[in-house]
């Protein structure tokens, strides 16, 4: 008789562990609720509580301050502390993963406030400026004439929160700590596209009057007075305050330098490490990095050199070759392709859910849809992937970057497979509908695992690669081979701008595209993760494969991966291995 995954663990496990630490659970949720009573905006993302405390958060912005930052790594501390009086011994399987992975994170957050001076307040891939217009736009809820009043009352707290950056920003660009002028440029030209039109074109005012349409029991007169509200906070209070972030970032820019690592910084170089340390999971040197990024980028344009001569592009570099067969690939510019590539991502989309029955038991109720990124962002934005709401008013998002004028065409399928499926959706859209894992591991409330979740992702265009997803499309499998080189390089190209003092333009010229290069130098280490996580997805695979033999099963295995959420790749290999345990009739370790 065969079992699954979930029982054998159960039957391998000692009776007296089954039960586990009822203690652990009921300590979790209570330090979870209160990390999450002082983020308001996480808590309205995850709708984590009910009734008059979600309505009250609703109407919150998280604070930003550096006492609020201080009081973060206070909790932190905290629950370090009472994180190490548990027996372990007494904890169950899911409870030592739980253990371990609110460890690394807290940890995590307590190192990281030595570094705060390194992350630029304003910059155009995560600033301020940017996160908090994202998420009054399109992730705090409109549902009903409530969340209306909720979006007014955030909105007239936007001056005080950008003044509150503004003032952050200033002490720390007159103390050395200055982005780069490109960074400001990038960022100073995405203020603009904001401030351009006037309150009533605003993307805080369109958007609430688009989504306040939706709603069919609210009637027009109250629907025009709220956009006119919303217009008025806009004009009189929020515009104002863009502007004067606006008058600090120029001059910034006048005294700022083109240098673009943090090497040029105080403490730049253990700044570096420790955002390594942070979005790998791992203790891996910028030097290791470096060299595995090499090693990669020499392996997979050999693979890609062989593909293009089969089309007839045999002269010049992989990236001449590939930039030759995009050109070919372009669409008319008129009429705008946009929407007949939102189109076709959107079939390639529906064929992956129905590839993905082969190969996945584990699949999220949830669906996903394919949207474009706002036009005041997509200059200097990523393809990127939002969550569900677990109401089920929002979908799972794969927002594709369409800037243009050039478009990525040999891309489009496996950027999909990436943040669609069955990357990021099938990854966070299940961990959050997995209850039997705690609330803080289905709603990322420490935090978004970037190795385990960017290296998921990566692993899932392999995926579609090695099981025939691309048969008899040459182009669409170049397309995976090179978002994989771009991964590879990324590992050179960023260790490079961060220890090695490599220029923007050595960058660019190694093969990135200017806003991926400005990407790397707003967030030091983000860009390594998904190398790395992918590489290491796949060697234990390849660990399980090899100690089970003809018992290896792949959806079994990618179940186990799933049903842990993101978490460090220590942990991951703990899970991997406690799976491997189960097959083999061992014991689960006491990791």
């Amino acid at each position: 008789m065969k079992l699954t995954h979930a029982l054998a663990v159960f039957l391998l496990l000692p009776a007296a562990l089954l039960a586990g630490d009822p203690a652990f659970d009921t300590w979790v949720d209570e330090f979870s609720a209160a990390w999450m009573r002082a983020d308001p905006m996480a808590a309205t993302e995850a709708q984590y509580f009910s009734g008059a405390e979600q309505d009250a958060l609703d109407r919150q912005l998280t604070p930003y301050s550096v006492a609020a930052r201080a009081a973060q790594v206070a909790r932190a501390q905290a629950g370090l502390q009472r994180l190490a009086g548990f027996d372990r011994a007494r904890l169950d399987a899911t409870q030592r993963v739980s253990a371990d992975m609110l460890r690394w994170q807290l940890e995590t957050t307590v190192r990281n406030l030595s570094f705060s001076d390194h992350v630029f307040v304003f910059n155009q891939f995560s600033g301020v400026q940017r996160e908090l217009v994202d998420f009054l736009s399109h992730t705090h809820p409109i549902r009903n004439r409530r969340d209306i009043e909720n979006y007014l009352a955030r909105l007239n707290l936007v001056a005080g929160y950008m003044n509150e950056a503004r003032a952050q920003a200033k002490d720390r660009g007159d103390r050395g700590f200055l982005p780069p002028k490109f960074i400001l440029s990038a960022t100073l030209a995405q203020i603009d596209r904001f401030l351009e039109g006037g309150a009533e074109k605003n993307i805080l005012v369109t958007t609430l009057d688009e989504r306040a349409a939706l709603l069919g029991d609210l009637p027009a007169a109250d629907r025009a007075a709220s956009v006119a509200a919303a217009a008025g906070i806009v004009r009189d209070a929020v515009l104002p305050a863009f502007t004067r972030v606006r008058a600090l970032l120029e001059a910034q820019l006048a005294v700022a330098t083109e240098d673009a690592g943090l090497w040029r910084l105080p403490g730049g170089r253990e700044a570096y490490a420790a955002g390594l340390q942070h979005y790998t999971t791992t203790d891996l040197t910028p030097e290791k990095i470096h060299a595995l990024g090499l090693a990669e980028v020499a392996r997979i344009e050999a693979k890609m050199d062989g593909l293009f001569v089969s089309l007839g592009y045999k002269e010049g570099s992989i990236k001449e070759r590939y930039d030759r067969l995009n050109q070919d690939l372009q669409p008319p510019a008129d009429p705008d392709p946009r929407p007949a590539l939102i189109a076709r991502h959107e079939e390639i989309l529906a064929d992956a859910v129905k590839r993905s029955e082969s190969l996945f038991d584990l699949r999220p109720a949830a669906p996903c849809v394919v949207k474009r990124i706002p036009p005041f962002s997509e200059s200097s934005s990523a393809n990127h992937y939002t969550t569900p709401a677990k109401d089920g008013t929002r979908p799972g998002i794969f927002w594709a970057n369409l800037a243009g004028p050039v478009y990525r065409i040999p891309y489009m399928r496996t950027l999909t497979y990436h943040e669609g499926i069955p990357g990021h959706h099938f990854q966070i859209a299940l961990q959050q509908e997995l209850t039997e894992l705690p609330r803080f591991r289905r709603d990322r409330i420490f935090g978004f695992i970037s190795a385990h979740g960017e290296g998921w992702a990566l692993y899932a265009e392999q995926l579609a690669a090695e099981n025939n997803w691309y048969e008899g499309d040459t182009v669409g499998l170049i397309g995976q081979l090179e978002a994989e080189l771009f991964r590879a390089r990324r590992l050179v190209v960023d260790t490079g701008l961060h220890t090695m003092k490599w220029t923007r333009q050595q960058a660019i010229d190694y093969g990135m595209l200017p806003r991926e290069v400005d990407r790397y130098v707003a967030a030091p280490g983000q860009a390594c993760s998904y190398k790395i996580g992918m590489i290491r997805i796949l060697e234990l695979r390849e660990k399980a494969r090899r100690e089970l033999g003809d018992r290896f099963n792949l959806k079994e295995f990618h179940n186990a991966v799933l049903r842990a959420g993101t978490v460090p790749l220590a942990v991951l290999e703990t899970v991997v291995d406690d799976y491997i345990a189960a097959k083999q009739g061992r014991q689960v370790a006491l990791y």
